[in-house]
């Protein structure tokens, strides 16, 4: 029995394996089937493609320069006219050579060495470059294209002959913000070769409200919109009872258009222009259009026109050219910043660059030409849930109008009447401080943080809706515009609102990447390309020299107006104080040379750019100061603090510190005092001092009462009255390497500067009582670049310590938190 058994288990083992090896050789065979199928296929799309190849060497059985032939050859096996499609008798490149000419911006390999056609919309034959008629990948086609060459560090222009300089092109992709770049690179081969080969940044900050127009006239004329005057799409001017829409032929006024834009500054220096619906290029502004202009056409139609421009003879053609693309903006605002739209639409610009740079290497000007990207604003996700709508805070609405959107304004209804006696006060007030954590925040455009440079102008209303991220305002439900898609108009630190920059070409450094800077700075940058003098404009000329090969313009520091004088006893300085007690100053009094400290002054003693401006330095143990005579009052105060080391006064010193710097507060509320001003020195400084490895501060007052962001001149206080100031300074600079304290570095600097509001009342932050937890966000809410400091208080910094070019960039630099 056993066996037996022990026979029937090796027979079912048996059988088990011998079924184990049908299926791994049915396996097999089916392997084998599916390899010599695809092989099959492969052979037949090969010969396929050999008889087409074979087609274009054989007159008889192509259509290769026969698409016009007015006579059929009788010996011929297929025809090419148009009786042949009906008769089937068509060769097997017919569509390629004969049709696709007329159909496509492209040339395909069927088309290389082709003859000529009348309705060919651009050409792919072999005399082409010579007429100047190339399709754009003509030479990327038939040669190695310019996508697949490595970079190159181009020193000098290698132009044509007939190209005495090099063209510049600018291009604006309307709304591609800074945060497409990092999650579609790889899908943006021609952006992301122009970005590593050429000079890049993280991104481009944009003007405030980051909207169309103002932005885009502010890069070709290098003002804020609040001095340009386009200060929205949509606005309106008091002066003149007009208003201003993009749907509106109001826009083709002019008068709406202040400043000097690139082209018109091209044209005064005798260079040509040329144009593709710029905003404000299709405007006589100041008397004169470009010399060429062309209003809004199909994209590869913009691409081919930038191509006939280029092959004027010279004396003709332009030396500046712009070029606008209305995507990714519009896919963004329908479909949402993140949509397959918006992905669809950045390879179609990318595409069209292609053609671009691809066109430029078959006229030989890729290495010739200077090409500046940017675009005007970012992208934001747009939802009715974030948005607030001013008729759930007010009874009352039918006497006002809000112009919507992330950037509202509020103004009378009944205008012109109305415009200047509204209570706009009264408004901003009833809607501030509603609710907890509220979205919108109701200014005064005079109130606004200085950085974003939008209260001097008619055309702002005076009041104003601050939104957070993501949100819109608007008087009701039924007039917000976005409610799904996306929208864009927000604070200009936002990261969704960020813009793009890349240039490429000889006159710009190769595989460089720069800090990010602020779109004003584009207009000397062209200018600085072209080789002309800018207009004046809101830019610091030189600050972007570090994008250049060769910059023309060398900055300097600027002279110093007025020199400080010998002080006097410090206590006849100050008014009556009204319960400072200045009298323990006599070691103050002894110190009042001007030499500099290299503890408390470590970058040189400020500068003071104001005419006629009386003031002396005071040297005491802790601090140094401008003091002036003019306002009664420090124009600045400078100290050093170690980042283990709290700053500690003498009783006197303390005494004399705050007689010195409150002195103007002593007529007014001591709110900003109590609430801001001492808790920043007693709490946030000191944090600061520790996370930075010790700082060098630099404080003083702000006086702009016409809120233009520039001093205004202060010539002699009341007697015995200081004026009241409408901001303080604060500049705060370390060691770039923040492993070395202050006093140890002798390498690049880091610095950070605020502009703090001197208001009688918290109602900008709706805080009140012991908790200061808010005042670091307000603090950094109110940064500023140095620069704007030195234009509302008339100084000039770091005169003692860098060059100029570190110092510009040092000045211009926006820090985000």
């Amino acid at each position: 029995m056993s066996e037996h058994a022990a026979n029937l288990l090796g027979t079912a083992q048996r059988s088990k394996r011998t079924q184990s090896a049908t299926k791994t050789k049915s396996r097999y065979l089916k392997i084998l089937c599916a390899v010599l199928l695809l092989g099959l296929l492969t052979l037949i799309l090969a010969v396929i493609f050999i008889l087409k190849l074979r087609c274009s060497d054989k007159v008889t059985d192509s259509c290769r320069n026969r698409c016009l032939s007015k006579s059929r050859d009788s010996s011929a096996v297929c025809h090419c006219d148009a009786a042949c499609v009906n008769e089937g008798t068509c060769c097997l490149d017919y569509e390629e050579v004969c049709v696709e000419p007329s159909q496509h911006w492209t040339c395909s390999k069927f088309r290389c060495s082709e003859e000529r056609l009348l309705n060919s919309l651009c050409s792919c034959s072999e005399d082409c470059v010579k007429v100047g008629d190339c399709c754009s990948n003509y030479k990327s086609t038939c040669e190695k294209p310019w996508l697949e060459e490595d970079c190159e560090d181009i020193r000098t222009p290698q132009c044509p002959v007939g190209f005495s300089k090099p063209p510049l092109l600018l291009v604006s992709l309307d709304g591609f913000r800074a945060g497409y770049m990092e999650a579609y690179s790889s899908l943006l081969p021609v952006i992301n070769k122009l970005r590593k080969c050429g000079t890049s940044t993280p991104y481009m900050r944009p003007a405030y409200p980051t909207k169309t127009f103002p932005n885009h006239y502010t890069i070709v004329t290098g003002l804020y919109p609040e001095s340009h005057g386009i200060v929205d799409n949509k606005m309106y001017d008091v002066t003149r009872n007009a208003s201003f829409s993009l749907k509106a032929d109001e826009k083709f006024n002019p008068a709406w258009y202040q400043g000097e834009p690139v082209w018109l500054t091209a044209m005064k220096n005798k260079l040509k222009t040329a144009t593709f619906f710029w905003p404000g290029s299709d405007v006589k502004v100041n008397g004169h259009f470009p010399d060429y202009w062309v209003k809004n056409i199909p994209f590869e139609k913009r691409v081919a026109k930038i191509f006939e421009w280029l092959h004027l003879p010279e004396g003709e053609r332009p030396d500046f050219y712009t070029l606008y693309l209305e995507e990714p903006d519009y896919a963004g605002h329908r479909h949402g910043p993140m949509s397959t739209q918006v992905i669809e639409a950045l390879l179609n610009v990318d595409r069209l660059l292609g053609m671009l740079m691809e066109g430029l290497k078959e006229r030989q000007l890729h290495r010739c030409v200077n090409l500046v990207l940017v675009s005007d604003h970012g992208m934001e996700e747009a939802s009715c849930k974030k948005a607030v709508f001013v008729s759930d805070y007010l009874e009352n609405i039918d006497d006002i109008t809000v112009i919507q959107g992330p950037a509202a304004r509020v103004r009378p209804k009944r205008l012109p009447d109305e415009f200047f006696s509204f209570d706009y006060e009264g408004l901003v007030k009833n809607l501030s401080c509603r609710e907890p954590d509220q979205p919108m925040r109701p200014y005064l455009k005079e109130h606004l943080p200085k950085r974003l440079h939008f209260a001097s102008n008619i055309r702002i209303e005076r009041a104003h809706l601050y939104m957070q991220p993501g949100w819109q305002a608007a008087l009701k439900p039924n007039e917000i515009k976005y409610c799904s898609g996306g929208f864009h108009g927000s604070d200009n630190v936002f990261k969704n609102m960020q813009a793009i920059f890349i240039g490429y070409g000889p006159g710009i450094h190769s595989k460089t990447n720069v800090l990010p800077f602020e779109n004003i700075e584009i207009y000397n940058l062209l200018c600085d390309l072209l080789g002309i003098p800018p207009a004046p404009n809101n830019g610091t000329h030189g600050s972007l020299n570090h994008l250049l090969k060769n910059p023309p313009h060398q900055p300097v520091y600027p002279a110093e107006r007025s020199a400080p004088s010998t002080c006097t006893p410090v206590s006849s300085l100050l008014p009556d104080p009204r319960g400072c007690t200045c009298d323990s100053l006599t070691e103050a009094e002894k110190q009042t040379n001007i030499s500099v400290d290299p503890v408390h002054l470590p970058y040189g003693i400020p500068r003071v750019l104001q005419e006629q401006s009386d003031y002396c330095i005071l040297h005491h143990t802790a601090y140094i100061s401008g003091y002036s005579r003019n306002i009664l009052m420090p124009l600045w105060v400078s100290y050093s603090l170690n980042a283990t080391v709290r700053l500690v006064l003498r009783p006197h010193e303390i005494t004399f510190l705050s007689c010195l710097i409150i002195v103007s507060l002593l007529f007014m509320s001591d709110v900003f005092v109590t609430d801001i001003w001492n808790h920043f020195h007693d709490v946030l400084l000191l944090k600061y001092s520790q996370k930075l490895n010790g700082v060098n501060v630099v404080s003083g007052p702000i006086f702009d009462d016409d809120f233009d962001g520039n001093y205004d001149f202060m010539n002699k206080g009341t007697p015995n009255r200081a004026p009241i100031p409408t901001h303080f300074f604060v500049i705060l600079t370390s060691c770039k390497n923040s492993s070395l304290p202050i006093r140890q570095c002798d390498g690049p600097l880091d610095a950070v500067s605020f502009v703090l509001p001197h208001r009688a009342d918290l109602l900008e932050t709706c805080h009140n009582g012991s908790d200061y937890s808010w005042l670091q966000d307000w603090v950094q809410f109110h940064v500023t670049r140095i620069r704007d400091v030195e234009l509302l208080t008339g100084l000039s910094f770091y005169h003692d310590w860098i060059s100029v070019a570190e110092t510009l960039q040092l000045k211009t630099t926006l820090k985000i938190f």
